[in-house]
């Protein structure tokens, strides 16, 4: 690693050390790289909610030494407390090299770069869900539901997305050119609650798998999601589904988001994924089959009609030498 880097690392690293017990301990940046930017998110399918109180945390690229970036699946977690929500973490531009700023919970949700990550992130916000009364409720145009839980407190709104790219960074070129709103500032100067145990032994593992690794899986994670932490900590290995109850599940490609094309899939990604996935894998197949259906009924006929006009048209030279017979008269 070159020394400045390892400066800058050290320098970003010791400062929250005195004021673990403040925001900034949360919000201070690590420098982790000069001049490389994070992949592109990849694209991936929601899995359904595991129960009732569980928010959703989504995927994010995380950085390390050894291996260079790799992918923390998203997650559905418990809050540390009723009333919190998830800020997540993003990258940000910033005197010519890469911060990563982690996230964090808090009554309201901070400046997380505009990113589109989807489910409810769609860049400013959090439109997955809202506490009410020490309670969590789901708004089911977002949240997928399924595998055996069915929440009833759930209510719908749309969501609205500030940007439809799968960038995983906020600034410099190609970058997310997204301020904080007055909303995402005031946030940053509330209470804040590190990443429960849970969410950073998730973090670890993801870490120690090189299948995560871009390096290794050129922006194709082995796991992109799953349904609880411990449910990637079970199956590292994945297949590139989300895992737990979403598996094998066709349902709503929100990342990519929509991004991918998807973005608007985010909000509506979800109900937009499953139209363009589906209906132009559907549609293309069952066009081929039923042609040749249709091919091989209608060519019994033909046959049949073909020697008929077979003989019509062999006749038509024999009627030729007609005109020459004239020719003789």
């Amino acid at each position: 690693m070159p020394a400045f880097r390892k400066l800058l690392i050290a320098t970003a690293l010791a400062l929250p050390m005195a004021f673990l017990p403040l925001v900034q301990a949360h919000a201070m940046p690590v420098v982790i790289s000069v001049g490389f930017a994070p992949p592109a998110l990849p694209v991936y399918v929601q899995p359904y909610c595991p129960g009732d109180g569980y928010i959703w945390t989504p995927g994010y690229w995380a950085y390390g030494d050894e291996g260079g970036y790799y992918w923390v699946p998203g997650v559905w977690v418990i809050a540390p407390q009723p009333g919190y929500l998830w800020t997540p973490a993003y990258w940000g531009w910033e005197g010519g090299h890469y911060l990563f700023h982690g996230g964090y919970w808090g009554e309201h949700v901070g400046f997380y770069g505009g990113i589109n990550y989807g489910f409810g992130y769609g860049g400013f916000g959090f439109e997955g869900g809202e506490w009410r009364g020490g309670h969590f409720f789901y708004n089911s145009a977002v949240v997928r539901f399924g595998g055996g839980f069915h929440a009833s407190n759930v209510y719908v709104r749309n969501v609205t997305v500030v940007n439809h790219t799968t960038v995983a960074f906020n600034g410099g070129p190609g970058g997310v050119q997204y301020h904080a709103r007055p909303e995402e500032m005031a946030a940053a100067h509330e209470n804040h609650i590190q990443p429960t145990g849970e969410q950073m032994s998730h973090e670890h593992v993801a870490a120690a798998n090189p299948e995560q690794r871009f390096n290794t899986n050129h922006g194709r994670p082995a796991v992109t999601a799953a349904a609880t932490p411990g449910a990637f900590h079970a199956n590292p290995a994945g297949g590139g589904r989300p895992m737990g109850a979403a598996n094998g599940a066709h349902p709503m490609p929100t990342n990519a988001p929509a991004n991918r094309a998807q973005p608007a899939m985010q909000n509506r990604p979800q109900p937009q994924a499953q139209q363009a996935h589906p209906q132009p894998q559907a549609a293309p197949r069952p066009a081929p089959q039923s042609h040749p259906a249709p091919q091989t009924q209608s060519r019994p006929a033909p046959q049949a009609s073909r020697p008929a006009p077979q003989a019509q048209s062999h006749p038509q030279p024999a009627s030729r030498p007609a005109p020459q017979e004239e020719k003789k008269h």
